[in-house]
Order: structure tokens, then C-alpha cells, then sequence
């Protein structure tokens, strides 16, 4: 079943990136790009068309008629046979090096009559390669963390006065959003620290949004944790006010 909830909070952090900051900022296609990467850790739909218009005005994803695809004029036929919305990746799954398909946005997607890309994909390299994208939109976005992606979303929401999505990030805690396969590689004296994880923590303090993430279905529980353990930490903010 799609983790319908991660799906629509995603959705609505991009809108609300999207109307805070200003035209042209190139950090916005970044932070969306961070933001699908999360989501793609989960058992998520394909969510991109929800909010399209924003994608393609912030120089996240791309649009182009099919035919100008770099292999059209070879594969004409089966281009012109698609019909419906298609992930143009092929996988060998008898492949040694196959290892699932998390990868299948790469080479671009389509949903009749337009070819779709996203920028830093391979298919959208290909286009910068042959002249398609030029100037600010060839240019390749860079990694962002994701906790300094949540900090820009908790920075809007306050002035949105949103503390329900404040509550929400903040809920996932250290482990998923400083954290890797093997955890978060931090311990509290250098979370506490760091810009983004003090200035979201003053955040979740003044908006009162603690006892919103502490009531989300994705909230670590710390109820057997030790005082120096890292989630005990983030659920225990400081006194600030």
C-alpha cells in the first residue's frame, strides 16, 4: 500500500518552498530533489504531475516533445507506439549487477504527447550533451542534506504560521533526517552544533510543534533510551524561550 502521508507531505513542502523563496533561486531544484529522494525511500506512488507546473518552472524536471528524444530518429516506431504514461528505463533482472528498480527515472519518462527528464538524471545529461538545455538548466543540481532541506521547510512554515508541518518533519527525528544506512553518523555534542538542527530545534520551541511530532505515526520512540541517547536528545529541547 503507497505511504500516502509521506506523498502529501512531500507534495506540500514543495508548494510551500515554492511560494517562500524567490524566482530563480537555484537551491529550489536542489531542495526538491532532496525532498523525491526521501520519498523514494518508502512505498510511494509517482507523485511528480501533482505539482508539475512548479517542477518545471523551478528547472527540476523538464518537458519536451517526444521526437526530440536523442534516440527518436532510430526508435521512431516504438516512440510513437507509447500510449500511455511509460518509465523509459529497461532492466535486465537476470543482470549480475541488477539491483532493483530504483533507477527507473533515469532515462526520462513519458506521458504522451511530452518526454519528460529531471534534472542530474542520465537522460537529462544527454540533453545538456546534444544542446537541448543550456545555461542555468545544464548546470547539474548539487546534494543537499536533507536536514538543511527540512530547515528551509520549518524557516517557511513558521511564517506560514503551518506548525503542523514543522510537527511532522521534526517527528522523524536524527536517525532519518541527519542519518544513512548506518544510522546517524553524529553524536549530540555535534548535532547540537550544527546551524540547521539548533535553528529547526528554536523552531519546533516557539511554534509549540513538539507535541505534534511526538503524536505522528513516524515518531521514534524513546521511552527506553538513555539521557545521552541521540533520539532522547531530540525530544528533549532545550530551554530557549
Amino acid at each position: 500500500m503507497s505511504e500516502h502521508g509521506i506523498e502529501d507531505l512531500v507534495e506540500e513542502s514543495i508548494r510551500l518552498l515554492d511560494a517562500r523563496s524567490e524566482p530563480g533561486d537555484p537551491r529550489v531544484r536542489e531542495w526538491f530533489a532532496t525532498l523525491y529522494a526521501f520519498q523514494d525511500g518508502y512505498d510511494c506512488s509517482f507523485t511528480r504531475f501533482r505539482v508539475l507546473d512548479i517542477l518545471l518552472r523551478r528547472g527540476h524536471t523538464y518537458r519536451f516533445p517526444v521526437e526530440r528524444h536523442p534516440d527518436y530518429a532510430a526508435r521512431a516506431a516504438y516512440f510513437d507506439a507509447l500510449t500511455e504514461f511509460t518509465g523509459l528505463r529497461a532492466f535486465d533482472e537476470d543482470a549480475l549487477d541488477f539491483d532493483g528498480y530504483g533507477s527507473w527515472l533515469e532515462d526520462g519518462y513519458v506521458e504522451p504527447p511530452f518526454l519528460y527528464c529531471d534534472a542530474g538524471t542520465a537522460l537529462w545529461r544527454r540533453m545538456v550533451a546534444v544542446g537541448e538545455l543550456q545555461g542555468s538548466d545544464a548546470a547539474a543540481p548539487r546534494r543537499t542534506p536533507l536536514i538543511d532541506v527540512v530547515h528551509e521547510i520549518a524557516v517557511a512554515a513558521e511564517k506560514e504560521r503551518d506548525h503542523e508541518l514543522i510537527g511532522e518533519w521534526y517527528a522523524f527525528g536524527c536517525e532519518t533526517l541527519l542519518g544513512g544506512p548506518a544510522g546517524c553518523p553524529f553524536d549530540v555534542a555535534e548535532l547540537a552544533e550544527m546551524p540547521a538542527v539548533r535553528d529547526l530545534r528554536a523552531i519546533v520551541d516557539r511554534t509549540d510543534a513538539l507535541p505534534i511530532a511526538q503524536r505522528s505515526r513516524h515518531a521514534a520512540p524513546v521511552e527506553f533510551a538513555d539521557h545521552d541517547d541521540l533520539e532522547a536528545w531530540w525530544w528533549r529541547l532545550p530551554p530557549i524561550r
